[in-house]
């Protein structure tokens, strides 16, 4: 293979291939688990009161409407994961379709998400842990990390990148039996409730308070952003992530990322049914909006205080446990996700050749150093910087839109390339992705927006000082995507989640939705009509993409 290193899309120097060469050790597995790892976190603690909340018994439909729209997503990054088995996957295909100019904005928000993900799940840890008399010291009254407290998260923060540091195999292995403890619990939880709660079920309770669907059709989707029913559902892709380690990548993605989604959509119907059934018709109230008080108290975690209400003490025990490990698990595998990331940024030439330097293990060590110094950083103890590690976190969404937009890409300019999964009606598939990732895009609103645009801006400022072949970068390329952010960042302001000042705002729910799909069908067929050339494309495969398939061959 010959090394165009000048054209800023073959290895960085100072990698050769013995060096640049992952580990294939990840089986289908393992690479399910990694999935679903990230889909069944904390969060399924808290959906199924909050649904309740937002959309009353009709949550249940937010639930189905919420996964099948990331199961579109999913069916896309299923044939590009296959297709092309990189390390970092998501972050990598836009540079392909599109060059360096989309490659950089669509790879710096897949970092931020990686990296950000792992000390938000080591906060949520440790406030779980302040559950127990001996942890109860560690955060203070705002929330925030006391001396001690800080200690902790870094100390857990070390342990997630030690267990990195020891390889894939061990990693795989670890996150393996976490998740299988992550996809066990919920549903034994449900089980168990719907079996031996001492108060029974109630059938009463889809009628109860304000009725089935006391929002309308509006309450409904509405439920989806507002009760973390859709980012419940987001990391499905991180099979993608890891494809470079994976056994048999062309067999065994379609398998996790499909079926990471799958399984997470019944776990979490199967949850929000039970939850409904056992609740007491004490707590209900009036109405749905007000279910949180006073049953359920100033402590927010619904699970188990209705386990303790119903007479399942021992199981609201084993709640506030999982609400320790389930964390853990999340944190695990997006520290691994980061490095990966940044080592398939590195191979684009993104990032410094450094992140693509590799240990005995073959684990991308500078990588996950980052991402362990980058999770010390966000446990600084000021409110407003948490507050915009959790915005990095929702806005990281974007990442979504560019598999769908890279799909359409590389469906008009290599249709005979081998497609070891390909995706019937993908033709349709793949611009109703995009619209659905662009609607995800506009759920998490104008607060979330504005900030985003900042950190574009700064992502951009800090990759583009790399070298790249003028011929790679091609801004005719991603000429649409200034216009895609500016639009679906106007639309948002005007729109029904435009946030504060809801006077200045006029679309209701399906203004809102239409005018978004209509930008972004525009968007779509213009950015698959100006996509890199085929001959620039298959260069670019042929410089980065080929040898780590190669590297299936090579032993660890």
């Amino acid at each position: 293979m010959t090394d165009n290193s000048t054209d800023g899309t073959a290895p960085p120097s100072g990698t050769g291939r013995s060096g640049a060469s992952l580990a294939r050790e990840i089986g289908v597995i393992g690479l399910l688990w990694a999935s679903m790892g990230s889909i069944i976190g904390s969060g399924w603690l808290f959906g199924a009161q909050r649904g309740l909340i937002n959309a009353g018994p009709a949550a249940i439909l937010s639930w189905v409407i919420g996964g099948i729209c990331i199961l579109v997503l999913a069916l896309v990054h299923a044939e590009l994961g296959a297709m092309y088995p990189l390390s970092g996957g998501s972050a990598r295909f836009p540079h392909y379709a599109f060059g360096g100019v989309a490659g950089a904005g669509f790879g710096w928000f897949s970092w931020l998400q990686a990296v950000t993900v792992a000390p938000i799940e080591v906060s949520a840890m440790i406030l779980y842990l302040t559950h127990y008399d001996f942890a109860s010291g560690w955060l203070r009254s705002d929330q925030t990390l006391t001396h001690t407290g800080l200690a902790v998260a870094i100390g857990l923060m070390a342990i997630m990148c030690v267990v990195n540091y020891l390889g894939v195999k061990i990693l795989a292995t670890t996150n393996s039996a976490l998740t299988w403890w992550k996809v066990i619990v919920p549903v034994f939880t449900v089980v168990v409730v719907m079996i031996f709660s001492k108060s029974g079920l109630h059938a009463s309770n889809f009628h109860a308070a304000d009725g089935f669907n006391p929002g309308g059709v509006k309450g409904i989707l509405v439920a989806i952003p507002a009760a973390g029913i859709i980012f419940s559902y987001l990391g499905f892709e991180q099979a993608d992530q890891l494809a470079g380690e994976s056994k048999n990548p062309k067999r065994d993605i379609p398998l996790a990322v499909i079926g990471s989604i799958v399984l997470g959509l019944i776990i979490y119907i199967g949850l929000q049914i039970a939850f409904l059934l056992a609740l007491p018709p004490s707590a209900i109230g009036d109405t749905w909006s007000s279910m949180k008080a006073p049953y359920f108290g100033s402590y927010d975690g619904p699970w188990a205080q209705l386990a303790a209400g119903v007479g399942l003490g021992w199981l609201a025990s084993l709640l506030y446990f999982d609400a320790v490990v389930s964390p853990a698990g999340t944190g695990l595998i997006y520290t691994a996700a980061g490095s990966r990331v940044s080592y398939g940024l590195a191979r684009n030439n993104y990032f410094h050749s450094v992140f693509a330097s590799l240990t005995k293990a073959r684990v991308p060590w500078f990588g996950v150093l980052i991402s362990f110094i980058a999770g010390c950083v966000c446990f600084l103890p000021f409110p407003s910087w948490q507050s915009l590690v959790g915005l990095i976190t929702s806005a990281s969404v974007l990442m979504y839109a560019g598999a769908p937009l890279s799909f359409g890409a590389f469906r008009r300019r290599l249709p005979n390339a081998e497609r070891p999964f390909r995706l019937p009606l993908g033709e349709v598939f793949s611009p109703l992705a995009f619209v659905v990732s662009t609607w995800i895009i506009l759920w998490t609103g104008w607060e979330t927006q504005w900030k985003l645009g900042i950190l574009i801006v700064l992502g951009c400022l800090l990759i583009f000082n790399r070298q790249m072949d003028p011929e790679h970068m091609n801004w005719r390329a991603a000429s649409w995507l200034p216009v895609y952010l500016i639009g679906i960042g106007v639309i948002t302001y005007f729109s029904t989640f435009g946030g504060k000042g809801a006077s200045s705002h006029s679309m209701g729910v399906w203004p809102s939705l239409g005018l978004t799909a209509a930008l972004a069908l525009v968007i779509y067929y213009w950015a698959v009509a100006v996509a890199l050339p085929t001959h620039v494309i298959e260069r670019m495969i042929e410089d980065v993409v080929v040898p780590e398939e190669e590297d299936l061959a090579v032993p660890a």
